[in-house]
């Protein structure tokens, strides 16, 4: 393989494709990149049995080629190198890399151990690549972390027709988002369980292009995949099994209290209450007309208080929150006003953005958190 590429170009080709390697391979080939030059172009390709990634770019080629490097290692060189054109080229079990007046040597692995990348599955549609992004991360900020509980770290992706949802819980709170996509037949229906850290890292990854291509394998449970394509990216997962739990039915149609709160102060108060909460202590909310009053700490400890402006419908209601599930969903929500609705102060509340305050709520995402009971 002999072939010459824009530094710039490679250097962010390497460092995508190289995001999903595993730090700890279980076979020394997973460490590695495979380069593939042929025609007008060089492909990356990286593979855990779990994630592939793979990004083409432009390149002049001399001689086509494949050969697998360390990925990290070719990512870090990368990152270094000066704003000149690199070559790339194969001696035997070496590639030699060569940038303005750098020149870096490198040990080639075995390409014949290196396991064949997943088929990318059937398109289903294709999706904003900046609403898919948006969406994600709003939804992803509440999965599960435990491992113990794979199905809870995992974000639900329900297809029905024109319509997209994506579900997440850890039990705690619920996210929820619905937007419209281009399926590619009308009557597209599917239900898939992505990991949420493979996906919002794919959506960003994917962000700055135009369009993103969703494609899905019908297969058993746990055995199909997934797959994300744009902008010359590819990459496909591994669906985790089982589902989450039955999520429609948990969201509240009735409110006994609306409350509606400019987002930034609201942001800005929890933050400054929360110094006193001690580690999973909550917050405490207290809504009446006109007013609500932020409390953390104790009379033992540091105490914490302030007020608002907010307006309420209904009852009034004091009600406790863990302060980083409620900062992460204010966040989420990416709207001027908060609405927070209410049946009770012991039943999960409904967080939702307005775009004024007069204006209605959107309905396209839901943040449901669960209060924290207090003592006495």
């Amino acid at each position: 393989m002999k072939i010459r590429v824009e530094r710039d170009v490679l250097a962010e080709a390497v460092a995508w494709a190289a995001r999903s390697l595993p730090a700890r391979p279980p076979v020394p080939v997973l460490a590695g990149l495979l380069l593939k030059a042929e025609g007008g172009s060089l492909s990356l390709s990286g593979f855990d049995y779990e994630v592939s990634a793979r990004v083409s770019v432009e390149a002049e080629t001399e001689e086509e080629g494949t050969v697998l490097v360390s990925g990290r290692l070719l990512a870090d060189i990368c990152r270094a190198l000066p704003n000149r054109p690199v070559e790339l080229a194969t001696d035997g079990v070496r590639v030699s890399l060569v940038c303005g007046s750098s020149r870096f040597t490198l040990h080639t692995l075995p390409v014949e151990e290196y396991p064949a990348l997943p088929e990318m599955p059937t398109t289903a549609g294709t999706i904003s690549a900046e609403v898919f992004a948006s969406a994600v991360g709003q939804v992803a900020i509440a999965a599960g972390r435990d491992d113990t509980l794979p199905v809870l770290t995992g974000v639900r992706i329900e297809i029905e027709g024109d319509t997209v949802t994506l579900a997440s819980t850890d039990r705690y709170r619920f996210a929820v988002r619905e937007f419209l996509w281009k399926p590619e037949t009308a009557d597209t229906s599917a239900v898939a369980l992505v990991p949420a850290k493979t996906l919002l890292d794919t959506a960003k990854s994917l962000a700055s292009g135009d369009t993103v291509s969703l494609a899905l394998s019908g297969s058993g449970a746990g055995e199909g995949l997934i797959g994300f394509e744009g902008s010359g990216r590819r990459t496909t997962t591994r669906l985790l099994e089982g589902d989450l739990p039955k999520y429609r039915t948990l969201f509240p149609t009735e409110f006994n209290s609306i409350a509606v709160i400019e987002t930034p102060p609201f942001v800005e108060a929890v933050k400054r209450v929360a110094l006193v909460a001690e580690r999973n202590t909550p917050v405490r909310l207290s809504f009446e007309q006109g007013v609500l009053t932020l409390e953390a700490g104790s009379s033992d400890d540091a105490q914490a208080v302030e007020r608002l402006d907010a307006r309420l419908e209904g009852d009034d209601v004091s009600i406790a929150f863990n302060p980083g599930f409620l900062l992460e969903g204010l966040s989420a929500i990416d709207s001027p006003v908060a609405q927070l609705s209410f049946t009770t102060s012991t039943k999960p509340a409904l967080l939702s953005g307005r775009p004024a305050l007069d204006a209605e709520a959107d309905d396209a995402y839901k943040y449901l958190i669960m209060p924290v009971r207090l003592s006495g």
